[in-house]
């Protein structure tokens, strides 16, 4: 039920709250707290498959570290990280 929970909070503020790149990469990490929550319940009691979650941990570690240098490489080229001031045309 946690991981609903968790993972349904996290699309609906990662759908609504689209002002901030850095709101919307909290929420993609939210997402991924609840589906590694499901993940320990559906591996809780088998032995070999506990690796999986340890990958999975380490992706969404490396998701976050990638999020968070493209939000500051944004920030030192266009200012600030509202993500409608943006143009897609500009190069």
């Amino acid at each position: 039920m946690l991981m609903f929970f968790l993972f349904i909070s996290g699309f609906l503020s990662f759908v609504s709250v689209r002002k901030h790149i850095l709101n919307m990469l909290l929420s993609l990490e939210f997402i991924m707290l609840g589906l590694i929550v499901g993940l320990i319940n559906v591996f809780m009691g088998v032995e070999p498959e506990s690796y999986f979650i340890l990958y999975f941990l380490t992706f969404a570690a490396c998701e976050g570290a990638l999020g968070l240098s493209v939000v500051v490489a944004l920030i030192r080229t266009h200012g600030s990280d509202f993500f409608y001031s943006f143009n897609i045309l500009e190069c």
